[in-house]
């Protein structure tokens, strides 16, 4: 195993600390107006980012005379939707196990082959809609470069066969067949998901706000919902304005914490990303990423990379995590150290890159719900519905909880309305400080987990426990 790499590139300095994927829009970003005053509609979805831009385009293609209106603080696709890896993966955070216990193991199976669906959904809409988003469907590549890693990957996939994956869904891969995908170093073993596809996701929610106002649907940015009660929201803008509706759906992620009361329901959690400057492609002879899969090792504390459309690396990992009180500051997705870290991550894995310049570095929250189970929820007699809980994998999760939103809303039983995510709920995080040091604790000990399987490539048997811990006791 190669050592930690000292120093960094005298260009994380410099980089801008803008998203690359922002940051390369064309045109730029240029926010919608507010709301101004009073407004009345059938539904009302508070946040613009997939979860509800996707929400919004259902129930337009579902019931078009409904009036929908999406209310953004920023401008669509400021937070995590436009910030994120570009990981359109068919997997959910919570576990199979999690889902089979709420129902069955064939109905948990289904959920399963249902966020794979939304992938290829994702790609048939980009294409009808003409968003370019640089989607291409290469799969999702994780190499295992440790033995404990190795040994996590057998039991991985002998557990997919019992449960019925096919070798097309997810594949064992040797050595040599995993360095073909990705040439990193010490690579021992790999498990290639089919379904999965990557896309550029500023392109991807741009495009898609505008369908979703091509469909019909109202969208207000620079709008702040401060609160969700009796039937109205509560925003900024204008003084005493409210956004009256029968339908009101919350769709706000990690920033549900800046909402009236609901500071302790999701926990928001940065993840971080650095970008490369675009590489010649013949260095690709040597990385592989040939077909531009997703890209990660298998140490605990997550990475994820992908091989962007113009030959850049765009590579992410998570540092420390949590600011007390849910804090969500501009200043800490931008912490020099952390993207130092990551660099030091992807200059260890790819070390045919740790000469690149550093063009871009960021940051951004996810949310996670108390339970780790994303989920989606309405109930027809307050007409309140919530989805989201992503925990950092909600790029094909959302659609799927978007369509499956819509179908709610307007009544439909359909093969989503009964996937066992459906009616999911968590409790509230814990008051501080037990949740900060919690957290804290947590990834420390996951982190120091990963640094001793790679150090003396034994197993850190104590790691299970602790993400089950974390997990909410699942």
């Amino acid at each position: 195993m190669a050592g930690a790499l000292e120093g960094d590139p005298w260009s994380l300095e410099t980089a801008s600390t803008v998203p690359l994927w922002i940051d390369r829009l064309e045109p730029p970003v240029a926010p919608r107006p507010a709301v101004e005053g009073d407004l009345d509609v059938d539904v009302a979805i508070v946040g613009g980012g997939f979860s509800g831009l996707w929400t919004a385009y259902y129930l337009r293609q579902l019931e078009p005379s409904l009036r929908v209106a999406v209310l953004e603080r920023h401008y669509c696709g400021f937070g995590a939707s436009g910030r994120n890896g570009g990981w359109a993966v068919g997997e959910l955070a919570g576990s199979f196990e999690d889902y089979a216990r709420r129902a069955s193991p064939t109905e948990s199976l289904r959920l399963v082959r249902a966020v794979f669906d939304a992938v290829d959904e994702i790609g048939r809409v980009t294409h009808a809609e003409g968003i370019d988003c640089d989607y291409a469907k290469g799969g999702t590549i994780r190499v295992a470069r440790t033995a404990p890693q190795a040994e996590r990957q057998a039991a991985e996939i002998a557990e997919a066969r019992q449960i019925g994956l096919t070798e097309d869904e997810l594949r064992m891969l040797d050595a040599d067949e995993a360095k073909k995908q990705l040439n990193a170093t010490e690579v021992r073993s790999g498990l290639l998901l089919g379904p999965s596809a990557v896309v550029d996701p500023a392109k991807l929610v741009t495009g898609l706000a505008c369908a979703v106002e091509a469909a019909g649907a109202e969208i207000y940015e620079q709008t702040r919902a401060v609160a969700i009660e009796g039937g109205a929201v509560q925003v900024t803008g204008a003084a005493g304005a409210e956004v009256r509706a029968p339908v009101i759906v919350r769709a706000t992620e990690a920033y549900t914490r800046d909402l009236r009361g609901l500071r302790r329901d999701i926990l928001p959690v940065y993840s971080r990303m650095i970008a490369t400057e675009p590489l010649a492609p013949e260095m690709f002879d040597d990385i592989g990423l040939v077909n531009r899969p997703s890209f990660a090792d298998d140490r605990r504390m997550v990475t994820y990379g992908q091989r962007t459309v113009d030959n850049r690396i765009a590579f992410g990992a998570t540092g420390v995590p949590y600011s007390f009180g849910s804090r969500i500051a501009p200043s800490a997705e931008v912490h020099l150290g952390m993207h130092r870290r990551i660099w030091r991550v992807l200059a260890d894995m790819l070390p045919q890159v740790a000469d690149a310049r550093i063009t871009h570095r960021w940051g951004g929250v996810l949310g996670i719900p108390r339970n780790w189970l994303p989920g989606v929820r309405f109930d027809p007699r307050t007409g309140e519905g919530v989805l989201g809980g992503y925990v950092g994998e909600g790029v094909a999760a959302s659609n799927l909880a978007g369509r499956t939103m819509a179908d709610l809303v307007c009544e439909r039983a359909t093969e989503r309305t009964s996937l066992p995510w459906a009616g999911v709920r968590a409790r509230r995080w814990e008051p501080e400080p037990l949740r900060w040091l919690g957290v804290r604790a947590g990834r420390a000990l996951l982190g120091m987990a990963d640094h001793r399987e790679m150090r003396t490539g034994r197993r850190e048997r104590m790691a299970s426990g602790v993400a089950k811990l974390l997990r909410g006791g699942h």
